[in-house]
């Protein structure tokens, strides 16, 4: 099997708990995500299945977008739900101030990330630094908040729809907003509506997939390797070229895009390889897939 998943992530499991879940149900090892949830979250999460695993470099730096429930008032070390209330303050702002302290976090902004996450601080995560009591200074770096809106704002609590640049924190979001208006906060809940083009209309949860596997009809849940990187313009080879690029060779093709990669598929729509501009009409193949793949 070839292609991916769009998995909506159960509360409380890793993302690699969920790949665990289909690795077994479809007794294959060779299967990945393209963007760690944390465990409190639910939502969009990509797993690409066997060979299309070689595609996982087009989807990381996809941007997310996220439905985000704060609880203002409320500071913890973890920046969520997952550790105790450190500090506690009244949360006198209104929905004028919520607005004005939103302002400042969208656009291209420095985001410091939170003690507790995956980040490699000297060859060791950060969390694990932070669960033996170290702290290291971590150092802010560039995200883009393309949208920041008010969905609810029912004090303490705020919820905001966030679409934002791969990288982004949400939990360091939550606690900035809360400092921002004096008061503290952290996120309390956390649902990914979209991964790029990828959205919870189209996603499946775990107990969906078991449902459709008994059934024998597995396959209705999974994208075409085509359809993964549907996302790129799309080129059809003929027989030569397609020959000519499995065997590594580039291409001239005169074509009018300024993406700096294609898709290039045969006439039914089998995708080939994944092609990189490196002149003006020259094109390397970059990944290339099997040739046999179900595309049903």
């Amino acid at each position: 099997m070839i292609g991916a998943l769009i998995v909506n992530k159960d509360k409380g499991m890793t993302s690699h708990d969920t790949v665990s879940v289909v690795r077994r149900l479809l007794k294959m090892r060779r299967i990945g995500h393209t963007g760690t949830l944390d465990p409190m979250a639910t939502g969009v999460l990509i797993l690409l299945l066997g060979p299309a695993t070689r595609l996982t470099r087009f989807l990381k730096g996809l941007d997310k977008t996220y439905r985000a429930w704060v609880r203002l008032g409320e500071t913890t070390a973890t920046y969520d739900t997952e550790s105790e209330v450190l500090d506690r303050r009244p949360v006198d702002v209104t929905r004028e101030d919520v607005e004005k302290a939103l302002a400042a976090f969208r656009g291209r902004i420095m985001q410091t990330p939170p003690m507790y996450s995956a980040i490699r601080h000297k060859g060791k995560r950060l969390y694990d630094l932070a669960r033996k009591g170290e702290s290291v200074e971590v150092k802010p770096r560039p995200v883009t908040i393309e949208r920041l809106e008010i969905v609810n704002w029912a004090s303490p609590d705020l919820t905001v729809d966030v679409r934002c640049s791969s990288g982004t924190y949400i939990r360091s979001l939550a606690h900035d907003i809360g400092q921002a208006l004096g008061c503290g906060g952290h996120l309390y809940a956390l649902t990914r509506t979209a991964n790029g083009p990828f959205t919870l209309d189209e996603s499946h949860t775990v107990d969906a997939l078991y449902r459709l596997h008994q059934q024998d009809k597995f396959d209705e849940a999974r994208l075409s390797p085509s359809q993964v990187l549907r996302f790129l313009p799309r080129t059809v080879l003929n027989g030569d070229q397609a020959w000519d690029v499995r065997h590594g060779q580039r291409l001239v093709l005169d074509l009018d895009t300024e993406s700096g990669y294609l898709r290039a598929c045969t006439a039914e729509g089998t995708l080939i390889c994944v092609l990189k501009r490196v002149d003006t009409h020259l094109w390397q193949p970059k990944v290339v897939l099997p040739t046999q793949q179900n595309e049903s």
